[in-house]
């Protein structure tokens, strides 16, 4: 993903990359009004235009669902794939993979995701693809008129639908053992805290899953509902206080800070995502950790929230092979076709 040099005589409403913020914004949401995905939208329109990506170099997938429609509404200048439901992550691998200078920023859902597309959601975790992966989590199926998702809550009781009796599937456990290299879950209704980790699943090198828990104001909104903007208001313990510094930006810290004050982790590309931490001792890079968390959660009803695990170590999927600097959909006939003198070479040992 590269980033434009300053704009002689740009308006002072426009970004390092010469743009505004229209130039990153989609046609209008023909969602219900109050929709967390709308705010979601809004905060990845936000996130890109801060950090100067130039949309040409992003790429857009979505499968399924209410969730799936999100694209159409943020970075329009984009190329994008709406694909079929739960196949998602195959058709990203696959775009990506012909274009690996390009970023994948996707949007699924709770069922998209955690019922009919679980077994693709795991495979992209361990192949570590370098997209941001974006869970837009309402427990329920909106676009069919409210049943249960893999998500919901036992014990959950909805119109028409009866009371769940199934233990809910956690996206970020899911992805952690999965061995995602980038496990965050925020809120809807923290917008800010949702661009910030936004900012930095963008600058990450592979997978970046955030589970957003995003309320679906006409099928799952009551009070008590655990993906409820009441509800998240009421729970929501973050883990940080979150801030993303760009790349080359001035260090704020010169040394290591005590407990409770100011840490970094600094990612792939230099930037550094600075850290808070309001849980003592809180590491973000251990995984017996972000499970143990998870789990406490899980068990005491916290809607925990921030940067869960990061690890910058792992190769993303692209980096694993030898491809070579011209985008593979980029390579002509000329370019592919071997020389003639191998071909006379493999045919002579053949016969």
């Amino acid at each position: 993903m590269t980033e434009a040099l300053p704009m002689a005589g740009a308006a002072a409403n426009t970004n390092l990359a010469g743009l505004t913020k229209n130039d990153y914004r989609g046609n209008p949401s023909t969602l219900c009004q109050g929709c967390g995905h709308n705010s979601i939208s809004n905060q990845i329109i936000s996130a890109c235009y801060e950090m100067n990506v130039v949309p040409e170099n992003v790429l857009k997938f979505s499968g399924i669902g209410c969730s799936s429609k999100s694209p159409t509404y943020f970075l329009n200048r984009t190329f994008g794939f709406n694909s079929l439901h739960g196949r998602m992550p195959s058709i990203a691998t696959g775009g990506l993979f012909g274009d690996h200078h390009l970023k994948g920023i996707s949007v699924s859902g709770d069922g998209d995701s955690a019922s009919i597309g679980m077994g693709q959601f795991k495979h992209v975790m361990r192949r570590n693809v370098n997209m941001v992966y974006i869970v837009e989590n309402n427990g329920v199926y909106g676009l069919t008129k409210g049943q249960f998702s893999a998500t919901a809550e036992k014990g959950l009781n909805l119109k028409k639908q009866g009371e769940n009796p199934y233990m809910p599937v956690d996206i970020c456990m899911e992805a952690l053992v999965s061995n995602a290299t980038f496990v965050a879950r925020s809120f809807a209704g923290n917008p800010k805290q949702v661009k910030e980790l936004l900012k930095a699943a963008i600058s990450h090198n592979g997978i970046a899953v955030l589970d957003i828990i995003s309320p679906c104001v006409t099928f799952n909104n009551q009070e008590n509902a655990f993906h409820s903007y009441a509800w998240g208001k009421d729970h929501e313990e973050p883990l940080q206080e979150i801030s993303y510094i760009a790349p080359r930006s001035e260090i704020m810290l010169e040394r290591e800070m005590e407990e409770g004050e100011i840490r970094e982790v600094t990612m792939h590309d230099g930037s550094i995502v600075i850290l808070k931490n309001l849980e003592k001792g809180y590491d973000t890079s251990s995984r017996f950790e972000a499970l143990r968390v998870m789990e406490e959660s899980q068990r005491n009803n916290w809607l925990v929230t921030g940067l869960l695990y990061l690890d910058t170590t792992k190769p993303s999927l692209t980096s694993r092979y030898n491809l070579v600097d011209t985008p593979l959909n980029r390579l002509t006939e000329a370019d592919l076709r071997p020389a003639r003198a191998s071909i006379d070479k493999v045919n002579a040992l053949m016969f």
